[in-house]
C-alpha cells in the first residue's frame, strides 16, 4: 500500500494542507497492531491458479437483482435515509468494463457493522445487513439502493477521540479471485473527511477527491431515495485509489 509519510503538524492544524500541495494531516494508516501478522509469510507449494480451487466461487447465476438492493433483504424496512448509489466500471481508457462483479458492505444508519467483532455501543438494525453485489451491464453500469452509513469512533495514533466518515466499502473482481480490488466511497461535503486518517492517508491529492462520490439527481428515486454517483477506474493515471496500492 502506497502511503504518505508522518504528519510534523498537530491534529488542529487546518486541513487545506493537500490543496497547497503539503503531506496530509494523517500519518501513514497500517491498521491496529493487534491485527498484524505476528509470523513471517509461509510459502505454500501451489501450482498457479490452484488457488482457485479453494478460493471463493462466483458466478453470474448466483447474483439476482434483489442482491443490489439492500433495503428489501428482509421482512422490515432498514432505518436511515434511503440512497442509490450507481457508476460505471472503466478501464484505464474510459472503455466499459463489463459483466464484473461488484460487491458492496458497510454501517447501518447508526455506524455499526452486523459483525460479532463490532462493539460499537450503537444498535443493530435487525432489517439491515449491510452487504449487496450486483454485476455491471454491457456499459459498465452499476446501482445499488441501501442506506446511508452512520459514522462510528475510531481509536487512532493521531487522535484520541476520532470518528470515521461515513463509507461505503466496495470490491471489483477480475477474471479471478485474486484480481480482487478493494476500496472506499465518501460522501461529497463530509465535515469528518479533513481528519480520517484512512482517507488522508493517500498521498494524492486527486485520488483522495476520486473516492468523493456526487450527487447526482438523475440518479434520485422519486420519493424514494438520493443519488449519488461514483464510478470506478480500473488502471491509468486516473485510477481509483485501491487498498492494494494501485
Amino acid at each position: 500500500m502506497a502511503l504518505s509519510e508522518a504528519s510534523e503538524k498537530s491534529w488542529d492544524e487546518p486541513a487545506d494542507r493537500a490543496a497547497a500541495g503539503k503531506r496530509p494531516l494523517a500519518p501513514p494508516y497500517v491498521g491496529r497492531i493487534a491485527r498484524r501478522p505476528q509470523q513471517p509469510p509461509v510459502p505454500l507449494p501451489l501450482a498457479p491458479g490452484a488457488v482457485e480451487l479453494t478460493g471463493p466461487v462466483f458466478g453470474t447465476a448466483d447474483v439476482s437483482p434483489s442482491d443490489a438492493d439492500l433495503t428489501r433483504q428482509h421482512g422490515g424496512e432498514p432505518l436511515g435515509e434511503r440512497i442509490t448509489v450507481g457508476g460505471r466500471v472503466l478501464d484505464g481508457r474510459g472503455r466499459p468494463v463489463r459483466g464484473q462483479l461488484v460487491e458492496l458492505w458497510q454501517a447501518n444508519a447508526a455506524g455499526r457493522y452486523r459483525n460479532r467483532l463490532d462493539r460499537h455501543a450503537a444498535p443493530l438494525d435487525p432489517n439491515f445487513t449491510g452487504a449487496g453485489r450486483a454485476l455491471t451491464d454491457d456499459e459498465g453500469r452499476y446501482r445499488f439502493t441501501t442506506v446511508r452509513p452512520g459514522a462510528y469512533p475510531f481509536p487512532s495514533a493521531v487522535h484520541p477521540n476520532a470518528w470515521r466518515p461515513p463509507h461505503l466499502h466496495f470490491s471489483v473482481f477480475g477474471s479471478a479471485f485474486t484480481q480482487r480490488l478493494v476500496t472506499q466511497m465518501y460522501f461529497p461535503g463530509d465535515p469528518l473527511l479533513p481528519y480520517d486518517p484512512i482517507w488522508n492517508s493517500v498521498p494524492d491529492a486527486r485520488a483522495r477527491e476520486r473516492l468523493v462520490a456526487v450527487y447526482d439527481p438523475e440518479l434520485n428515486e422519486p420519493e424514494w431515495s438520493l443519488g449519488y454517483r461514483w464510478d470506478i477506474v480500473l488502471d491509468g493515471p486516473d485510477a481509483t485509489w485501491t487498498e492494494e496500492g494501485r
